[in-house]
């Protein structure tokens, strides 16, 4: 999702530096919900034909191919106050993307055409000017409803059409409903007792404030290393007066190798980015590399050495979804990747205490089973006075008071400034929060409790009508998300472009397809590592989610390939037609 950002020291971009005393702790999109307007898009009984729920990557790529490119009435709602969906909401300090341009963009020429990058891995302002470049060109924001977040929504199979409830009251009607608020919009912050009377400042980072937080002098926590927790820790080290940070599970980090770009550079390379932008749909994770042609012991060590050592060097996601085409299945493999990781990690940190915590030498947990994470100063932060790490693995966090954080052995650290980074519930949160019924009145959440049931990783039994971008089992973690959004957009797309000429009331998938995919999904996994943990790709970290695969684990391509083979027939969805 993101990476770090860099260490200098002042207010970024602008930002202005503020003192702020603790307002309430929000955990939950809907206090976020107001009404701006009563007109356009904030109209009281909307109707459209398509409502698209988000305003990131997905909400703009299914914007341009419905509004643009197939004319029908669309509208976004956005509960953010802008476009840009996750990186209006992550302006936490040090936040950064982990794909790398120009894969990480919509391959929509006239946007193309209008913007350049400073740097082929852009921070979230960065990308809040390409969200702007894409209005300027597009013209979104005035069909957006900001400040809208969904809390309710049920298909009338009567009517053909889904009604849509806001948090501030009002309720809109759309033949189609297109849920684009992608892995992260159900932030997770876990049940710590007496949280509430910390009298310091305290924040989850995905709600972090747009003004810049003062640590100077601060003595300031990160709890969770994830790449939140990654990018705070550069962003932070170097500012704070003191700063812990706690770790439940190492990060296995791998180099990000930024560099500057030049306009010139950009203008010239955009005669290949068609050939490109195409490329990345046919690669693994979409992006412009995939695994090695070759297995981990077909190389000798020396040659095994050589290649890790290159894509090392070449940085960016390459040791994971560059790497040798076996590690992700044989215990043994993954084993060479992890004593090469190893090596490279811990010669960094000076202190042996902390290498041990942040870089064992024991794999915590198979290599690559969890996204790693992009950076360039994360672990050399250990290595500052000022910066320590505190291990809560075996010794966890109980309770909070007015002045910081308990943990079980009776250890007390007080601090001024907390950054909750435990991340998000996880690929089904976002659609599960929001209020989803089906057509006979049960909600999404309870269904899915045990287990996530969906057709192909855009759409689901019960719910006519309705596709999901980014989400539950569709390529989603494994993947860029750009490229991702756009081979499920196209599709999207086509399939109401078909149901428009055709005549189609609403399709429904089966249960039995839905039963199909999720054997699929299993399947896919279970041929791997990926089962071994709970990760983001298994449940999460929120301790009452289901242990399962939400991910399509074989690959961007083939996962194109398996959507596609469903049309033009509906293979797998109850097609109805219009009254006559």
């Amino acid at each position: 999702m993101t990476e770090a950002m860099d260490d200098s020291i002042g207010a970024p971009n602008g930002k202005v530096k503020v003192e702020l005393t603790n307002p309430k702790l929000r955990t939950q999109l809907h206090e976020y919900g107001r009404r701006n307007r009563t007109d356009g898009p904030y109209a009281d009984n909307l109707a459209v034909d398509a409502l698209i729920v988000g305003g990131g990557f997905a909400g703009v790529f299914m914007f341009y191919q419905l509004k643009k490119q197939l004319g029908i009435n669309t509208v976004i709602y956005e509960a953010g106050t802008d476009l840009g969906g996750t990186w209006r909401w992550n302006c936490y300090p040090g936040a950064m993307v982990d794909s790398e341009v120009p894969e990480y963009q919509l391959n929509i020429p006239e946007v193309i055409k209008a913007h350049n990058w400073p740097n082929n891995y852009p921070n979230y302002h960065d990308l809040r000017d390409y969200f702007d470049t894409c209005d300027k060109v597009l013209d979104i924001k005035s069909q957006t409803a900001f400040e809208s977040v969904v809390t309710g929504a049920q298909f009338n199979t009567e009517e053909g059409r889904w009604s849509v409830e806001t948090a501030d009251g009002r309720t809109a009607k759309a033949k189609y409903l297109v849920v684009c608020a992608g892995f992260a919009a159900k932030r997770y912050v876990p049940d710590w007792p007496g949280i509430e009377n910390f009298t310091g400042i305290i924040h989850h980072s995905s709600f972090w404030p747009d003004e810049e937080i003062s640590v100077d002098g601060k003595k300031c926590a990160i709890i969770g290393t994830g790449a939140t927790g990654v990018q705070l820790t550069q962003a932070w080290g170097p500012k704070a007066g003191h700063l812990k940070v706690f770790q439940r599970t190492p990060n296995l980090t791998v180099p990000m190798r930024q560099r500057d770009l030049t306009v010139e550079e950009q203008e010239v390379a955009k005669k290949w980015y068609p050939e490109l932008l195409h490329l990345r749909e046919h690669c693994f994770g979409g992006f412009l590399y995939t695994f090695s042609e070759k297995s981990t012991f077909d190389d000798s060590p020396e040659e095994r050495e050589q290649f890790y050592e290159k894509l090392w060097q070449d940085g960016g996601f390459r040791y994971w979804l560059g790497n040798y085409k076996d590690y992700l299945f044989d215990p043994k493999a993954n084993q060479e990747a992890y004593n090469f990781w190893a090596k490279k990690q811990r010669a960094r940190i000076d202190d042996p205490k902390k290498k041990d915590i942040l870089a064992p030498l024991d794999m915590p947990h198979y290599w690559g089973i969890k996204r790693p994470c992009l950076e360039y100063a994360y672990l050399e932060q250990f290595n500052r006075d000022n910066v320590d790490i505190v291990d809560i693995k075996n010794n966890a966090i109980v309770n909070f008071d007015e002045t910081g954080i308990n943990l079980e052995d009776g250890t007390h650290h007080d601090f001024d400034v907390i950054c909750i980074a435990t991340g998000f519930d996880v690929v089904t949160g976002g659609m599960t929060a929001m209020g989803l019924r089906n057509i006979n009145g049960e909600s999404l959440e309870d269904q899915w409790k045990s287990a996530a049931y969906t057709y192909l990783g855009t759409t689901v039994a019960g719910y006519p009508n309705m596709f999901h971008l980014y989400g539950p089992q569709g390529p989603t973690l494994l993947s860029n998300g750009p490229t991702t959004v756009e081979v499920q957009g196209r599709w999207i797309a086509d399939v109401i472009k078909r149901c428009e000429r055709d005549g189609i009331r609403y399709i429904n998938p089966t249960d039995e397809a839905s039963k199909e995919w999720k054997k699929k999904i299993n399947h896919l996994s279970d041929i791997s590592l990926f089962p071994t943990t709970k990760s983001t790709y298994m449940g999460g970290s929120k301790p009452d989610k289901a242990f399962e695969q939400t991910n399509y684990a074989g690959g961007l391509h083939n996962y194109g390939e398996d959507i596609r083979k469903v049309l033009p027939s509906f293979e797998g969805f109850h097609v109805v037609k219009a009254a006559a």
